[in-house]
């Protein structure tokens, strides 16, 4: 028992002690001095605005449609006789060219039949002229003070003649006018898009006897956002003249397997914005696009899908920057003399893939920040290093410098098909 106890108190001893010792040990040691943690500011690419001449163009796509596109009826009946070798489909034609002939027996028969009755009547108008003048003669001969009765002059019977007569002239004329659509010919320089009739067929007044379209104009519907229209200079409801025409456009499309291009212009745009996509339709221009506007005799085929680039207005003192440079949709951080970042709203007039192009929010010789700088505020202190010189960037926190790819700046194009 007696030894037991003893080991108890020793191991008693023992903690104590250490504890003790432990205590002394800490309350020598020196205390250490409370430090303020520096704080780096973010090391930041930068691109210096340099302001330069830039001729904007905007991409655009359409299909190619005739200015003309009509459904060639008859306006009498009577069967076909004739169709013209030019009235196939895809034959060309020109204007006044012959493409129908109705049989003309019966308007032919008409029309003498009305030069019968227009003779008769101008034969009647002249007796009812003598016999009115002969009224008035034996009326005036008994020397009556009293005005004349019209009945006594004839004067109605007269009124009458005449009225007929200037009534067989219209049927004459009527007879003659169906007589000349029996012929059917073209009304413009054109092509048949599909032929409906043939020799021996009956057609009545109304009846379709085929697609025809012109050739002398090619259009081509670009819809635009309001970003293009500012890059092209052009507004709503906008017109060609000769002292303001529109800018050029080159269209382009494979066709047999080859890169084709034709030169055309933006001859208006519409008065009123899409409801649904919030664009203004373009219309582009093509004169002659089977002759004299085809690509060395590749004509710009309708219903043919385009690639179209129009040129836009020029800037004088506009400034490119790295696609990198832009924050939400029109923000860019300038850096001061004082390395401090000041926010900054710019217009953005164009951009693509790699960069944006900025007509106003910057000066020439500012420093825009390109790489990424999360959270930052006005004031806010940073490390400018110029990308060309990438020694300058501090090795103890790299990460600072590192593009991040998460960030991308919004997808702002000069494209008419992004709204």
């Amino acid at each position: 028992m007696i030894r037991k106890f003893f080991t108890i108190i020793g191991t008693i001893g023992i903690f104590v002690g250490g504890v003790v010792l432990i205590a002394i040990m800490g309350a020598a040691r020196p205390k250490p001095e409370r430090q303020t943690p520096e704080i780096t500011p973010p090391t930041v690419f930068f691109s210096t605005v340099v302001p330069q001449l830039v001729t904007l163009k905007v991409n655009a796509q359409g299909e190619v449609r005739p200015q003309t596109d009509i459904t060639l009826t008859s306006q009498v009946s009577g069967k076909i006789v004739k169709t013209s070798n030019l009235f196939v489909d895809g034959g060309a034609f020109e204007k006044g060219d012959l493409l129908i002939k109705i049989e003309d027996a019966d308007f032919r028969a008409a029309v003498a039949s009305a030069k019968a009755r227009v003779a008769q009547a101008e034969e009647t108008l002249r007796r009812e002229e003598a016999e009115s003048e002969l009224a008035r003669q034996d009326y005036e001969d008994l020397g009556r003070a009293v005005e004349a009765n019209p009945l006594t002059l004839r004067e109605p019977q007269l009124a009458q003649a005449r009225a007929n007569f200037e009534a067989t002239k219209a049927d004459l004329q009527s007879a003659y006018l169906n007589l000349d659509r029996t012929s059917i010919k073209a009304p413009f320089d054109g092509r048949v898009r599909t032929r409906n009739v043939g020799v021996g067929q009956f057609v009545t007044p109304g009846a379709q006897l085929g697609q025809l379209f012109s050739t002398d104009i090619a259009e081509i519907n670009l819809a635009l956002t309001d970003g293009n229209l500012t890059a092209l200079g052009l507004p709503i409801a906008f017109t060609e003249t000769d002292e303001r025409p529109g800018p050029p456009v080159t269209l382009s499309a494979v066709v047999a397997g080859t890169l084709h291009a034709w030169e055309g212009r933006i001859a208006r745009t519409s008065g009123a914005i899409d409801p649904t996509t919030r664009q203004v339709s373009a219309i582009a221009v093509v004169d002659d696009p089977y002759g004299a506007g085809s690509d060395n005799g590749t004509p710009l085929a309708m219903g043919l899908f385009v690639n179209a680039e129009i040129a836009g207005k020029p800037y004088a003192d506009a400034i490119i920057l790295p696609r990198t440079a832009i924050y939400g949709r029109d923000q860019v951080y300038v850096i001061k003399d004082d390395d401090t970042v000041e926010s900054r709203t710019v217009i953005v007039v164009a951009s693509d893939r790699d960069t944006v192009t900025v007509a106003s929010g910057v000066n020439a010789g500012e420093r825009v920040v390109t790489s990424p700088l999360r959270g930052a505020s006005d004031g806010d202190k940073v490390l400018p290093t110029d990308p060309d010189d990438l020694s300058k960037i501090p090795s103890e926190k790299p990460e600072d410098a590192v593009l991040d790819d998460k960030r991308r700046a919004p997808n702002i194009s000069s494209n008419s098909s992004e709204g």
